[in-house]
């Protein structure tokens, strides 16, 4: 495995930014194998993001958008070395697609940021929503809000923007360190899982439209 990219993939300690790990004997953690399981034995994505009969949306839904966070991270923190203020000021998606940041903080309005600032903001707004116990309890029988879903779709419409910047700006890079293949599939699971459950507006998914029609047929 000399791929440096896969090593790190592969190498679990080797993350972006911290981890939020599923406790072995949990419910959760049996979901969580379940789903690695399916990938790893290379079944079709989309059928590998299909709720198995049985399970509850809800955990199925938490377990891949913690998983989903990782790989993104990594993903993003594989090139962020080529991702500075000075290349990229803007957080963008080409010249047509510009994204602002919001939250309930420092930004209230929505505030053009570069995209080495959007990426930090967004990897840490995640990560407080995917520790907060009131939206992403860990104990199995712990109801999930009302509005989970809700947050759910925030959560991954903003990761969607970093596969929009990361392809359209960074894909040389990608290319570069040969982990197109480990990206390619990563985005696969990532919009089938969205389509599946209808977790993400269809108008989100336009500046990559063409680049998935080629790839998810």
């Amino acid at each position: 495995m000399s791929n440096p990219f896969l090593k790190q993939v592969f190498n679990k300690d080797k993350t972006f930014r911290p981890k939020r790990k599923f406790e072995p004997g949990t419910q959760r953690f049996e979901l969580h194998k379940r789903a690695q399981a399916s990938l790893n034995a290379g079944l079709d994505l989309k059928l590998a993001v299909q709720l198995p009969p049985g399970e509850e949306l809800h955990d199925w839904v938490a377990v891949h958008v913690v998983d989903f966070f990782n790989r993104v991270n990594l993903i993003y923190g594989t090139i962020s070395d080529g991702c500075t203020e000075r290349s990229c000021p803007i957080m963008s998606g080409g010249p047509k697609y510009e994204y602002r940041w919001q939250d309930e903080h420092r930004f209230r309005k929505p505030t053009a940021l570069s995209a080495p600032q959007y990426m930090d903001l967004l990897m840490d707004w995640i990560e407080v929503q995917i520790n907060n116990e009131d939206v992403f309890p860990t104990n199995v029988g712990t109801p999930f809000p009302k509005n989970f879903l809700q947050v759910v779709k925030k959560i991954l419409s903003r990761l969607f923007r970093v596969f929009v910047h990361v392809y359209i700006h960074h894909f040389d890079r990608i290319a570069q360190l040969g982990s197109e293949a480990h990206v390619n599939t990563c985005y696969k699971h990532f919009y089938y899982f969205v389509r599946e459950f209808g977790l993400i507006d269809t108008k989100e998914l336009e500046p990559l439209k063409e680049m998935t029609a080629r790839m998810c047929h």
